[in-house]
């Protein structure tokens, strides 16, 4: 049976340009677990709020819950303003997600031909106009100092 889906057409054609490496203002549109034998993982849906060129545009990426990983989980917990009891008694939950706003800084890497979006760091939203207005450059030290904390 065929069924007609209209705007299906449009998303064959990549009409959106790919969002570019830097620095956003986000609101977490979407989370969820994905369970891996070796790498469990959350799935974040993010939409740019800031820069305004790039408002509505949306981010897909991953963070993985191994024990090795697990510091980049709370940072982005920490600095997305998530529940700090939730967060005390180590529970994530992915409806409580939903809203949150922070800034996140990504790249791009292309593995077996597929584009990846790395989350590479995170700040609160209040940080925002200070990081935005910095050069890439000293924002990337800043959130490797914050890292290291």
């Amino acid at each position: 049976m065929k069924r007609q889906v209209p705007g299906l057409a449009e998303t064959a054609s990549d009409s959106r340009p790919e969002i570019p490496d830097g620095i956003f203002l986000v609101r977490v549109d979407g989370a969820q677990f994905r369970w891996h034998a070796h790498k469990p993982f959350y799935v974040l849906r993010l939409s740019v709020v800031e820069p305004r060129t790039q408002a509505g545009q949306p981010i897909v990426g991953r963070l993985y819950c191994t024990q090795k990983a697990m510091w980049k989980l709370g940072w982005f917990l920490r600095d997305f303003l998530y529940d700090p009891e939730l967060l005390a008694h180590e529970q994530v939950d992915e409806k409580a997600l939903l809203g949150l706003r922070g800034v996140v800084k990504i790249s791009h890497t292309v593995i077996n031909g597929i584009s990846l979006i790395n989350l590479d760091g995170f700040a609160p939203a209040s940080h925002w106009e200070e990081l935005s207005a910095a050069p890439l450059s000293s924002a990337s030290r800043s959130n490797t100092e914050e890292a290291t904390r």
